[in-house]
């Protein structure tokens, strides 16, 4: 970059420093990405293999409970503990999160268990 750009011939110089930072910081929102992709299949993996040990209507009534309580208050001491708001599921936000929805995590579930959604 610096002999290209800014004709520089002394070695390391500003244009290298600049393109490498910003090398880093695109590839480590890549790399966040897919890690989260692998955590958010990892997640439908186990919700399959909760299925197949307790059974597949019994996954999906333990998810429908955990949707149910997402939406209840914490009591005081436990607010540090929780997670506020409904996550938005759209857009940019969807590739950078952990776990998938839980709607999409019952629906998918149906779909394997051949119930209908």
């Amino acid at each position: 970059m610096d002999r290209v750009v800014l004709k520089n011939e002394e070695g390391y110089g500003v244009g290298f420093f600049i393109t490498n930072i910003v090398a880093q910081i695109v590839f480590g929102i890549l790399a966040s990405i897919i890690v989260m992709w692998f955590s958010r299949k990892r997640e439908y993996a186990a919700d399959a293999g909760g299925a197949g040990l307790a059974g597949a209507g019994s996954m999906i009534a333990a998810l429908e409970s955990l949707q149910r309580s997402a939406t209840e208050p914490l009591p005081g001491q436990m607010k540090a503990f929780g997670i506020a708001g409904k996550p938005s599921t759209s857009g940019l936000k969807l590739l950078f999160m952990t776990h998938p929805p839980l709607e999409d995590r019952i629906l998918a579930l149906k779909r394997s268990a051949g119930m209908a959604a």
